[in-house]
């Protein structure tokens, strides 16, 4: 797990989760790469890791990601980091998430917006800053009343990813109970949605991708003038 990745993992548990205890949280892709979520969490809570083979930090091996193996309304938070983009069919995979949570529960994803192709073992999507209400409304259209709290880009550092972050509640019925965001912590992001609000705060169009190539772009056409001269 990268940087980032874990910086804004640990950022959603001390915002949405502080103080509290005796919670189930359920991490979907969990097995230990250089990190794990389950090393950021807040103790004092029943963390189980579910993943695909058996490794460090899987406590439950799975062969369907569409079936998870617990009851309905039975988790109190889902969390998946840089599993989505490995998921043919996130979408099935969402609605699996918002199954197994109890009404007031949380989904936190991350999911890369960027970077290179890592087969593990498929690679297939990436996530944009409008991909947070596109499962919102895939999630009301399947019949659950869930709601987007957050989602953000989130700013590289010196790694190549830019994450994609969200964070839902199944009922929207207990957003009162959710009122800090992400966002407020850390600020190194742009494209930021936010419950309530059609202000998408930060914008901006290019990619910080983009944003390198052409100041890499107008370096080198400087240098080539100079050359020429």
């Amino acid at each position: 797990m990268h940087e980032s990745a874990m910086e804004f993992g640990a950022a959603f548990f001390d915002i949405y989760m502080k103080d509290v205890k005796g919670l189930t949280i359920v991490d979907i892709g969990a097995q230990d790469v250089n990190g794990t979520l389950k090393s950021v969490s807040l103790s004092d809570n029943n963390y189980i890791g579910v993943d695909f083979i058996p490794a460090k930090g899987v406590d439950i091996v799975i062969k369907d990601l569409y079936s998870l193996p617990f009851d309905d309304s039975s988790v109190d938070v889902v969390v998946s980091s840089s599993c989505f983009e490995h998921s043919e069919f996130f979408w099935l995979l969402f609605n699996e998430m918002l199954r197994i949570l109890k009404p007031d529960g949380l989904i936190y994803i991350n999911a890369p917006s960027n970077g290179t192709f890592h087969r593990y073992p498929i690679d297939c999507w990436r996530f944009y800053p409008d991909s947070g209400v596109a499962l919102q409304n895939w999630g009301r259209r399947s019949g659950y009343n869930c709601v987007l709290l957050e989602s953000f880009i989130g700013l590289k550092k010196t790694e190549i990813w830019n994450d994609f972050v969200a964070v839902f509640l199944k009922d929207e019925n207990y957003a009162f109970k959710f009122v800090d965001r992400i966002q407020n912590k850390l600020p190194q992001y742009v494209n930021g949605r936010s419950y309530n609000s059609e202000v998408i705060s930060k914008f901006v169009e290019p990619s910080q991708d983009e944003q390198a190539y052409k100041k890499l772009s107008a370096i080198i056409n400087a240098i080539n003038q100079i050359m020429r001269q």
